[in-house]
C-alpha cells in the first residue's frame, strides 16, 4: 500500500515539474511592476533628507570605531 502511494505521489510531481514552462507574459508584467514601484519607493525613501543624515550619522559612527 505504502509503495502504491509513493509510486502515485512521485507520478504527480513528476507531472507538474515537466509541465512548467516557465512565467508566462502577465505574471512578467506584474513582476515589473512590482520591482518597478519598489525601487522607486526605494529610491524616494534613500534620497530624504531624514535617511540620507541616518546613514552619513552610521557611516561617521563606524569610521571613528575603526580609526578612531
Amino acid at each position: 500500500m505504502l509503495t502504491l502511494y509513493r509510486s502515485r505521489v512521485t507520478r504527480v510531481l513528476d507531472r507538474v515539474t515537466q509541465e512548467d514552462d516557465g512565467l508566462s507574459t502577465a505574471e512578467y508584467a506584474v513582476g515589473t511592476v512590482a520591482v518597478a514601484g519598489l525601487g522607486g519607493l526605494l529610491f524616494k525613501l534613500l534620497t530624504s533628507d531624514a535617511v540620507r543624515d541616518l546613514l552619513w550619522g552610521v557611516i561617521q559612527k563606524a569610521f571613528s570605531l575603526f580609526l578612531g
